[in-house]
């Protein structure tokens, strides 16, 4: 299963939105892997929520890139405070 994970760095009062089989090891990656070009200086990262999206890696993809194409911090504190995406208009 995909997720996407949205993560939160207080530090920078930031949000990120990414795509994984796995967010635990995704958040650990972010919060400790140099390669990380734009995580990186904003550490220290925490998940604010995963939520399951589908078996097949395009729909995760898709879905990532319109929340990330919304550009809307209203929007994304929103599925955070749902925990689901179902009320945005699939694109």
């Amino acid at each position: 299963m995909y997720y996407l994970y949205i993560l939160y760095s207080a530090r920078s009062d930031r949000y990120y939105v990414g795509y994984s089989k796995d967010p635990i090891r995704r958040l650990e990656d972010h919060n400790s892997d140099p390669r990380m070009t734009y995580t990186h200086k904003h550490r220290p990262w925490e998940l604010k929520v995963s939520i399951a999206i589908s078996e097949d890696m395009k729909e995760a993809v898709r879905v990532e890139r319109y929340v990330k194409s919304l550009k809307s911090r209203r929007l994304i504190e929103e599925i955070i405070s749902r925990g689901d995406i179902y009320f945005i208009k699939k694109g």
